[in-house]
Formats: structure tokens, C-alpha cells, sequence
């Protein structure tokens, strides 16, 4: 039974160990605490050196893997990308990284996965989908590509069934007039959801649904009424998981001020298809600010064997 979360993510600080792995325990969704003392659990000791943006997927054999952005803004952006996000999007890492684990506490050794080619940009934001139907896991992720001379960013995919093997990345969906980023796939009542980051036209988080996996998706008209209420552009990283009771908890990083304030904030709703989520963080707390990542609900007996591993 599901009675607890555990939120892989990386933490709002300009030095490398920033853009590491964390963890972070909930029994109820909202009250979270650090784990490891809130140092990281990885490191990134390959590629750039550092890694963004995880997410967390629990497989039908019972192996978890973490996948990251292999970038490291404190390591390279004055340097290698003389400081410029528009040199990111083109030449950055075509690879994400992987560990995997049997029980959340022993990992592997880091392993790169070369999903892009030269006709693409850098890769961001991976985010893991069970296609329970053909019992395969589609990697989406955000990139620039050739097809429209590396111009506004689109979500690709590839499938998998081992995280060895991997097909080659096809194009997911695009949006006209502006880049889209931080795609999070869900699946409610035989019917797929799904949230996007609009980098502009306008900008924020829209939510989709759609018949099949991979084929056309409507825009959800009563989530973009609520996020027309809060502060335009101000969010990104979308997270959501079902909390104790049913609904559904839908975690945005709010990354609209500097300092204090910044990170993940919770907006909550009945259902993926009622759409109208609204934010509630009166009872909303985290020990440090944390950004993009990915939460995975975990048995009791998890939640305490990470407790007391990283202790």
C-alpha cells in the first residue's frame, strides 16, 4: 500500500553541489523532510559533471531508475557556454544520465544514455510513462531540433523495456508560436493527461488530454482559467501523484522571485479531468528550497528503509 512520497530532486544553489541528486520524504504529500542531512544522495561524476531536472520511475520488475539532465550550470555556463542559454539549447549534452537500484538505498554507477544525435540540441527534463498496453516505458524529454533549425524547443520520445535498449527518439508534439518544455504524462480513467510548460504565447503550464498515448490532445479550458490567476511565466517543472484521498496534488516550481519563496509550491484538484487546480500551500512545508524534480509514492516499509539508510 502507498502511504508515503519520496521527491527526487536538486536544490536551488549556484555551486556544483546544487545540481546533484536529493531526496525528500513525505507521509502526506505536504510535510516533507530532507534526507542524507540535506546533502546528496548522488553524484554526478560523468558528462558534465552535474545533473537537473530527475525524475524517478518504478518498473513492473521492481527496479527504480533516476534520469537527469546531464548539464551543470555552476560547472559550465561562464565557460563552456559563455553564459548564454541559447548555447545550452543548441550545444548541450545530447546524453541523460541513469542509475538504477533493487530498494532505494544501493545504486548503481552512473550510467550515460545517448539519446540525441547532431540533429539534436540539448536534451531536458526527462520524464518516465508505463505504457501498461504494450508493456514498454516512454522516455519523453524537451529538445531543439533540426527540423525547425533548432528554433522553439519540442517534446520527443523514445520507448524501452530493459533501459539498455532504446528506440530512436520521434517527435511527441509541438506548439505553435512558442517552445514547449518539462512535459509530465498521466493516465486517469482510460485517458491520457498532459502537462507542458509554454515558454510564451502565452507563457505557463497548460495541461492536455488525449484519446491515445501518442496522438492528438486537447487543451483542458478550466486548468488554464486557474493558472490564468497566478503570476504568468512564474512556474515550471510540473510534478503531480494522488494524495491519501484521492486527489490529485499537482507540484509546481515557482521560480518567479529570487531567494527566499522560490521552489516547489502544491496546487490541488478532484480529478486529472476536472482540471481546476488550485493552489494550497497553507500546509505546505520543505526544510530547504528545492527544484524540478519528480515524486513517486512508496510503501511505509520504503519510506523507512530510506529514513534510516541515509540517517
Amino acid at each position: 500500500m502507498n502511504s508515503a512520497y519520496l521527491f527526487v530532486h536538486f536544490r536551488e544553489k549556484e555551486t556544483p553541489d546544487g545540481e546533484q541528486v536529493y531526496f525528500g520524504l513525505s507521509r502526506d504529500g505536504f510535510n516533507w523532510e530532507q534526507v542524507n542531512g540535506g546533502e546528496p544522495v548522488l553524484w554526478s561524476n560523468k558528462g558534465e559533471k552535474g545533473v537537473r531536472d530527475h525524475t524517478i520511475v518504478r518498473t513492473a520488475s521492481g527496479t527504480f531508475y533516476i534520469l537527469s539532465t546531464d548539464l551543470s550550470l555552476a560547472n559550465s555556463f561562464n565557460s563552456k557556454y559563455e553564459g548564454k542559454w541559447a548555447n545550452i539549447a543548441r550545444s548541450g549534452s545530447k546524453h541523460l544520465a541513469l542509475w538504477e537500484s533493487e530498494e532505494f538505498v544501493n545504486w548503481s554507477e552512473q550510467r550515460m544514455v545517448e539519446l540525441g544525435d547532431e540533429y539534436f540540441g540539448c536534451l531536458w527534463a526527462p520524464e518516465v510513462f508505463h505504457d501498461a498496453g504494450r508493456d514498454e516505458y516512454v522516455i519523453h524529454f524537451s529538445a531543439a531540433h533540426a527540423s525547425n533549425q533548432f528554433g522553439d524547443k519540442a517534446i520527443f520520445y523514445t520507448r524501452t523495456r530493459d533501459f539498455i535498449s532504446f528506440d530512436k527518439p520521434k517527435l511527441l508534439c509541438r506548439k505553435d508560436g512558442s517552445g514547449i518544455i518539462d512535459s509530465a504524462l498521466y493516465e486517469e480513467g482510460g485517458r491520457y493527461y498532459r502537462f507542458l510548460k509554454s515558454e510564451a504565447d502565452p507563457a505557463g503550464i497548460m495541461l492536455q488530454h488525449g484519446e491515445t498515448l501518442t496522438g492528438a490532445y486537447t487543451e483542458n479550458m478550466s486548468f488554464a482559467a486557474e493558472m490564468a490567476k497566478i503570476t504568468p511565466g512564474a512556474y515550471e517543472g510540473p510534478t503531480a501523484f494522488k494524495l491519501p484521498g484521492g486527489k490529485w496534488c499537482l507540484m509546481l516550481d515557482f521560480y518567479g522571485i529570487r531567494g527566499e519563496g522560490q521552489g516547489y509550491v502544491p496546487f490541488i484538484a478532484d480529478t486529472l479531468q476536472d482540471g481546476r487546480f488550485v493552489r494550497s500551500d497553507e500546509q505546505f512545508s520543505f526544510p530547504y528550497r528545492f527544484k524540478h524534480g519528480t515524486v513517486l509514492a512508496i510503501t511505509v516499509d520504503e519510506y523507512e528503509r530510506i529514513r534510516r539508510h541515509f540517517s
